[in-house]
Formats: C-alpha cells, sequence, structure tokens
C-alpha cells in the first residue's frame, strides 16, 4: 500500500481548495469566540453576586451561629473561585496560537474546570468535618437570622442559575458554574429548612445534618466535572464520538472509499472535537473531491469542523 502525498486537513489536498477550507474553519472559530464571550460576560456577573451574598452569608452564618449558612458560604466561596478561573480561562483562550501552541490556548477552560473539581473534594470534605464536630458538641442557632439570609441567598441563587442557564451549555466551564450554582440553590434551600424545622421544633441537629447533605451535593458536581475534564487532559474519546462508528459512516456514505483507519478523536475543549484518521481510495479517485467528501459527512453527522485525513491508494 502506497501512501499518496496528501496528509494534510480536510479539504486542503489541492491549493485552490486551500483557502476555501480555511475561511470554514476560521468562522467556525469566530462563531466559538463569539459563543464564549457572551459566556464569559454571564460567568463575570454570576461571580460577583456570588461573591457579594458570600460576604454576607459568611456574616450571617457567625452571627446566627448556623453552620448550614457557613457551610453554604464555603460553598459559595469556592464558588466564586470557580467562577473567577472560569472567567480568567476565557479570557486566556482568546490568546491567538503560537509556535509553542498551536492550538492555542483554549484547553486553559478544561484545566480551570479540573482544578475547581478538586477544589470542591477539599470544601466537602471540610463541611462533613465541621458537621460531625456540630453532631457532638451542639451549638444553639438563631433560626430567624438563618431564616432571612438562606431566603436572600435563594433569590441570589435563582437570578445567578438563570443567567448561566443562557450560556452556551455545551462549554464544561459553563456547565461547571451551572452545577456550582445548583448546589448554592440547593444548599440555601436546606439552609430555610433547617431554619423552619428550628424555629418550629428547637431541634438544632438538623442544621449539620442538612450541611451534610449540601456536601453531598458539592461531591456530586465535583466528581461530575473531575471526570469530565479529566477525560479531555487525557485525551479522552468524546462520549458522543464512536471511531468505529466514524468509519462505517464514512465508507457507508461515499463509495469510492475502500477503507478507513487509524481514527483517532479526541476534544480541545468540551465544543471542539478533534479528528484524525486513514481512508484508502483507488490511485485513479480524485483525492481532492474525496477530502471534500469527508468533510461534509463529519461536519453534518458528527459535528467535526476540524480533522486531519491521510489518503491512501
Amino acid at each position: 500500500m502506497n501512501a499518496s502525498p496528501t496528509c494534510c486537513n480536510l479539504g486542503a489536498a489541492e491549493t485552490p481548495h486551500v483557502h476555501q477550507d480555511e475561511s470554514a474553519d476560521h468562522d467556525h472559530h469566530d462563531h466559538a469566540s463569539q459563543v464564549n464571550a457572551g459566556s464569559e460576560r454571564r460567568v463575570l456577573w454570576v461571580m460577583i453576586l456570588t461573591g457579594a451574598f458570600m460576604v454576607v452569608e459568611v456574616v450571617g452564618g457567625l452571627l446566627s451561629g448556623s453552620l448550614a449558612l457557613l457551610a453554604d458560604a464555603g460553598h459559595m466561596l469556592t464558588d466564586s473561585a470557580a467562577l473567577a478561573l472560569a472567567w480568567f480561562a476565557f479570557r486566556v483562550g482568546r490568546k491567538e496560537a503560537d509556535p509553542k501552541r498551536t492550538y492555542g490556548y483554549h484547553r486553559f477552560q478544561i484545566l480551570a474546570a479540573f482544578v475547581n473539581g478538586i477544589a470542591l473534594f477539599v470544601i466537602a470534605a471540610w463541611i462533613v468535618a465541621e458537621a460531625v464536630e456540630r453532631l457532638i458538641s451542639p451549638v444553639a442557632v438563631m433560626g430567624m437570622e438563618m431564616l432571612v439570609i438562606a431566603s436572600v441567598g435563594l433569590l441570589v441563587n435563582i437570578v445567578a442559575f438563570a443567567i448561566l442557564h443562557g450560556g452556551e451549555r455545551e462549554n464544561l466551564n459553563i456547565q461547571g458554574a451551572l452545577l456550582h450554582v445548583l448546589g448554592d440553590l440547593l444548599g440555601s434551600a436546606a439552609a430555610i429548612v433547617a431554619a423552619g424545622v428550628i424555629m418550629g421544633t428547637g431541634w438544632m441537629p438538623i442544621d449539620p445534618i442538612l450541611s451534610v447533605v449540601v456536601a453531598i451535593l458539592i461531591l456530586r458536581s465535583a466528581w461530575k466535572i473531575v471526570r469530565r475534564s479529566g477525560h479531555i487532559l487525557l485525551e479522552g474519546t468524546p462520549d458522543d464520538l464512536d471511531p468505529a462508528v466514524i468509519e462505517e459512516a464514512l465508507k457507508a456514505s461515499i463509495p469510492e472509499i475502500r477503507d478507513v483507519h487509524h481514527v483517532h478523536a479526541w476534544s480541545l475543549t468540551s465544543e471542539r472535537p478533534l479528528v484524525t484518521l486513514h481512508a484508502t481510495v483507488d490511485a485513479a479517485t480524485d483525492q481532492g473531491a474525496i477530502l471534500r467528501a469527508i468533510q461534509a459527512e463529519l461536519s453534518r453527522r458528527f459535528g467535526v469542523h476540524h480533522a486531519t485525513v491521510q489518503i491512501e491508494t
């Protein structure tokens, strides 16, 4: 089997087509940049909201003696840091590619998501440790103050969730931020329930018990973020891309292709899948046409807009 000299980005086999394909890829990147800019603004606003209310919750938790409020404030502290890191990742992602980073800085978003997930594990462990200590040595809690602050927190988190929900939800940073805010929202709801129980029955253990519930929510969010971001950092195959399916789809849709092999799929970020593959065709086949057909099929069926294809005869 002799490999032809065609080893290139999709559609770049013939010089007349190189500029056309680069333009298409450039348009795709421009669209992604516009989406990221909108998501960046949403993350910034939510970060400001979360950080401001976190201060209120810390003060309220200290004054009322509520661990549920302090636990939720701790969660919001990590959320503020996570949102700040996510916002910074969007900013860094704007930098152009250079000879040392030919794919640019987009992967920094995934690194930020991974660090945020690890931080969530740490804060959850702290909450559980504090809850155990409170169960052993109960502390009186001021139910009314706790109820007021938790109610305001619930409203703030609803607003924050609404802001992020309008962003690009395929972006891992936005997904992580949504999970953080959802955890905060449920944490505020738990604090409201705890305040109601304390005011109605005086049963103080409800506060640390519900704090553990918040910690479990944090751990659940943390695991999802760490698992997905770690998978991308390890160049794992995207969930919606199966190399075997790609092989069969290309052979079925393009009759001139005799075989497809060495298919590798990974992602730069959660919304930027990349593919490399080898395609075998007859020597007399128009290789430029085959490349364009492969490009069209990968884009139409699999949402892959950047791939490297080697044609073999």
